[in-house]
């Protein structure tokens, strides 16, 4: 993983972060579609989340506008989708 794709959600987390388990389920649930990527399975994408957010805390969300969050509320993403008007 070298980048997140520019037309869609990324989100880098791990399957042990409660944070990103909501996250996830968050956007799961409001149908939008993302592609997640698994710091457990590919440790290297870790430098790429970290250059992103300029931090080591997880999730990180970046959306098709090149905007993120880190470790977002639900209201933060509900928010932002809202503004791209994917839901």
């Amino acid at each position: 993983m070298t980048s997140p794709n520019e037309s869609t959600i990324t989100v880098f987390g791990a399957d042990w972060c409660r944070d990103c388990i909501r996250t996830k389920k968050q956007l799961d649930e409001l149908g939008v579609e993302y592609t997640y990527v698994d710091l457990v399975a590919d440790p290297s994408a870790a430098d790429v989340a970290k250059e992103i957010s300029g931090r080591t805390n997880i999730p990180v969300v970046v959306y098709p506008d090149s905007t993120h969050h880190v470790e977002p509320a639900n209201s933060d993403v509900e928010s932002k989708l809202r503004e791209l008007s994917l839901i």
